[in-house]
């Protein structure tokens, strides 16, 4: 039996790690490999039988990682944080989560027949979305950047608040089969120990980290201790206030000032990880197949209810008075899994309410986990070609994550952030961080590598990864991590290695990644140009001012570090070389001191060249000029001669043409004289011909009235007509 129990456990430790490397590998929730783990192992092969395995220890088991899980929730609730993060965060955990609630509640009360208390206590439960399903969703999604830091910010934040409102519901019905007076003052009583308690030990625990009572290596299990003991005694004090108690705890702390709580956190995380995975394998292996089948058509109503009314509306309603549009609001409205906080906390209150009798809480576990797979399945499926549908998926990632908060890391990060590229600088160096977040560069304090980093650093829009750091047993893990999650090559490196044996024990393959500006460029290199006065600056290559003038201008010693391009893509400059510099680039380049010098020595250089060049050709114009006006003068000159010619020509065909006329006019008056002398010629002998006709005629009328009577000599005729 005892080594049944051993391999059960040591195949509990095997499969959790396997299921979070294929959540890693597959790019998909570790939850879902979980979860299969789980349901395999149990109600499938029934290989797995938690309840028999860990007997009474169960309970305590899944209470004390339940209070390790959030705490280590609370301690990442950093009000600031969440200030800083936008408006739209901070409703969404408050207004957002309110409204989620009190539309799940009646939807769990109407469509599965709970009580009004137990679907209470499940509205709060699915409240919560976590980091852990969404953080592997946006990267495989890779939508805008505001829209991936809402998301994943939310995730964060909501799972102690809903942590919080599950525990106050839980303590409401834990202590409501008393009667009034009883209820209000257990009640009472819960929240002022929760809240008290969990105060005054977040605040003396925090003291005691800022005074340094614990040595460094005891600090991690200082505060672990001191956790699970204030979980205990509170619910000593007061029945299941310890789940209050520890959140209230992790708030402080995490708001404290003067306290450091890196370190602590980095440990929780490691340790929650593995109290997740072990936890969802066995609470996966509890369920029961019945029990899912037995929800019907009510639990698949209720998951409808959870995607397409309980977020949506939440999410309209947050978003009133922000500046996101409604394609966004649509996004964000489609993207919402519940992760392994809602499962462990539901399964822990459901063995309580079991524990009590009371009806309905076995129908808790079996509903909650189908909104988990429900939401995860379908939303990790669609969510990406919703993304692309609405236009709201982000570019090529050209932004880049510095791991190293150097100072010359910190100016390439100012120069590229001028030119809109996103850069993220990481570091474990407080005092680098602390300069780059006074120079208002985004940061990451701790390894960029680690769990946490993969949770809360934002890596949206980020698609290359510059190892600087000085830092040469971290470097190459956090080379191979990331050339695992973008590709070998997206992650460029500078050569900090020694040259001594250690540098042979790193593998070549490594070696050969370690050209980050050029071969023989190292972080010593780097360092030693800065602090002598290295500088970095920005040039326009054109076809007026080429790589080559730039190489005249500055030097050999110039240093090519980065060039963008005009459609606003990265090129990081790594390997060999020779590189190609194409016209229409921005150049990025390191500049030392030589170079500096050099710069201003060929400037002058060039100065006395140009003035030279401007007096040649000041001179060249004048002698042009002069050129020019005694051409211009002959061309005048001869346009006057040909003028003249030409006058000349116009009055001698004047003159020809004027004696022509004369003479047309003197013959035309002499035609004209010998017309009129004609014409009088004529006229005198028509004249003539006249008076001879007219002698004629009289001479005619004379004999003629001689021999014929006149008139009057001829008698009267009568007008009488009888006459006639």
């Amino acid at each position: 039996m005892v080594e049944h129990i051993t391999g059960m456990l040591a195949l509990i430790g095997v499969l959790s790690l396997l299921c979070q490397w294929v959540g890693w590998k597959l790019r998909l929730p570790a939850i879902l490999p979980l979860l299969l783990c789980g349901l395999l192992l149990g109600p499938g092969l029934g290989i797995l039988n938690p309840d028999e395995i860990f007997g009474d220890l169960l309970f305590p088991i899944i209470s004390l990682g339940v209070a390790v899980i959030l705490f280590e929730g609370a301690l990442t609730l950093n009000f600031k944080e969440i200030k800083d993060h936008g408006r739209m965060v901070t409703n969404l955990v408050s207004i957002g989560a309110l409204v989620t609630w009190l539309v799940i509640v009646p939807a769990a009360h109407f469509l599965m027949g709970f009580e009004w208390s137990i679907a209470a206590l499940f509205g709060a439960l699915v409240v919560v979305t976590g980091p852990t399903v969404i953080v592997p969703m946006l990267r495989t999604v890779q939508p805008k950047s505001n829209l991936a830091s809402i998301l994943r910010w939310e995730g964060i934040v909501i799972d102690p608040i809903g942590a919080l409102m599950a525990v106050l519901v839980f303590e409401y019905i834990a202590v409501s089969n008393d009667p009034t007076t009883h209820v209000l003052h257990a009640l009472g009583l819960t929240l002022v120990i929760g809240f008290g308690l969990g105060a005054v030990a977040g605040y003396l625990t925090g003291l005691a980290i800022r005074k340094n009572l614990f040595p460094h290596y005891l600090l991690n299990t200082a505060v672990l201790t001191i956790m699970l003991g204030v979980f205990v005694g509170s619910n000593l004090i007061q029945h299941e206030s310890g789940l209050l108690t520890v959140t209230v705890m992790g708030i402080l702390l995490a708001n404290m000032r003067g306290v450091d709580i890196a370190d602590i956190l980095e440990f929780k995380e490691t340790l929650t990880v593995l109290l997740i995975s072990a936890l969802f394998i066995l609470l996966a292996a509890r369920l029961d197949s019945g029990a899912m089948l037995d929800l019907g058509f009510g639990g698949i109503a209720v998951l409808l209810v959870v995607m397409f009314v309980a977020r949506p509306l939440s999410i309209w309603i947050s978003g009133l008075g922000t500046n996101l549009s409604s394609k966004d609001k649509w996004f964000l409205s489609w993207v919402a899994p519940r992760g392994i906080v809602a499962a462990a906390i539901s399964s822990l209150f459901a063995i309580k309410l079991e524990a009590v009798g009371l009806e309905g809480a076995s129908s808790i576990v079996p509903l909650v986990f189908l909104i988990i797979i429900g939401t995860v399945v379908i939303q990790s499926l669609t969510a990406g070609r919703w993304a692309k549908y609405l236009g709201v998926k982000e570019g090529s990632n050209q932004g880049l994550l510095i791991f190293g908060a150097s100072k010359f890391s910190r100016e390439l990060a100012k120069v590229l952030m001028s030119k809109n590229i996103k850069v993220v600088l990481a570091d474990n160096n407080w005092d680098s961080i602390r300069q780059a977040r006074m120079e208002n560069i985004p940061v990451y304090f701790g390894n960029p590598a680690s769990e946490h980093a993969e949770t809360y650093m934002d890596l949206s829009g980020v698609g290359r990864v510059l190892v600087m750091s000085p830092y040469r047993q971290l470097n190459p893990l956090v080379t191979f991590y990331f050339q695992d999650l973008l590709g070998v090559e997206k992650v460029y490196g500078l050569n900090n290695a020694d040259s001594g044996s250690a540098r042979h024990q790193l593998s070549e393959s490594y070696l050969k990644r370690l050209c980050l500006f050029g071969e023989n460029i190292s972080y010593a290199k780097i360092a030693s140009l800065m602090a002598k006065g290295a500088v970095l600056k920005v040039t326009n290559i054109t076809e007026n001012f080429t790589y080559e003038h730039f190489k005249k201008r500055y030097g050999e010693t110039a240093m090519p570090l980065v060039y963008l391009t005009k459609e606003g893509k990265v090129k990081v400059l790594s390997g060999a070389g020779p590189f190609d510099y194409p016209v229409g680039i921005e150049l990025i380049s390191l500049l030392p001191q030589e170079a500096q010098d050099q710069a201003v020595i060929q400037r002058a250089l060039d100065d006395e060249a140009d003035r030279k060049a401007k007096a040649l050709a000041e001179a060249e114009a004048k002698a042009a000029a002069e050129a020019r006006a005694i051409r211009e003068a002959e061309e005048a000159e001869q346009r006057a001669i040909e003028k003249a010619r030409r006058k000349e020509e116009e009055l001698a065909q004047f003159e020809e043409q004027e004696k022509a006329r004369l003479l047309a006019e003197e013959e035309a008056a002499l035609v004209k004289k010998e017309a009129a002398e004609l014409a009088k010629e004529l006229a005198a002998e028509d004249k003539a011909k006249k008076a001879a006709a007219q002698a004629a005629s009289e001479s005619a009328d004379e004999s003629t009235q001689v021999e014929s009577p006149t008139e009057e000599d001829k008698p009267a005729q009568s007008t009488d007509p009888k006459t006639i």
